[in-house]
């Protein structure tokens, strides 16, 4: 079976004008308790506020959106990241901005990402241990005997191997610092400013 997600949806003709500028990904990736929804939420509000559409898709939020379909085990996490990259490829083909915040668990899948989404920008937001434990770090039920995995310490974590930007978010910068850094490195590399 192969793995790798299929390509998007080519979506001119389904948008309606072949005309649309292709909008971005940007994936945000690390552990639970790193910071990625925040971060990526003040992101989103950041590229609403200069005027582009923007849409935040939070692995989470889609799971609860999805019913809740598919699982914690590792072929339902590739699953899960697979949909996640379809749908981001599918909705940036339509001219938005999509921001991402996921495990993301898997290299593999983000090399996909970074071969077949046009606009791609991946981060990596990291924070020790003991960090994401004083945030509340989610247990996620796992395995057929119910018990407890959390990715990066009983479930296997991959870090990426090119990500655009790391950020470590250990509570040593201000998180305003830290998402205005996001900022900046997304406007730059997206050349968002030539818009």
């Amino acid at each position: 079976m192969n793995d790798a997600p299929r390509s998007p949806v080519s979506l001119p003709d389904a948008a309606g004008d072949a005309g649309v500028p292709c909008g971005a990904v940007v994936w945000i990736t690390g552990l639970s308790g790193a910071g990625k929804t925040t971060l990526a939420m003040a992101l989103v509000a950041q590229l609403r506020d200069r005027g582009r559409a923007a849409v935040l898709l939070d692995g989470d939020v889609l799971r609860e959106v999805f019913e809740h379909d598919l699982g914690y085990a590792l072929d339902d996490r590739r699953r899960c990241g697979r949909r996640y990259a379809r749908l981001g490829g599918m909705l940036a083909a339509q001219g938005l901005h999509v921001v991402v915040a996921t495990i993301s668990m898997f290299e593999d899948l983000r090399r996909w990402n970074r071969a077949q989404l046009p606009r791609y920008v991946e981060v990596y937001v990291r924070a020790p241990a003991a960090v994401r434990h004083l945030r509340g770090t989610r247990a996620r039920p796992g395995g057929e005997d119910g018990g407890r995995l959390i990715v990066g310490e009983d479930v296997p974590f991959e870090e990426p191997e090119m990500p655009d930007l790391v950020l470590d978010n250990d509570g040593s910068v201000a998180l305003d610092q830290v998402a205005a850094r996001l900022w900046e490195h997304v406007r730059g590399n997206l050349a968002l400013d030539r818009e």
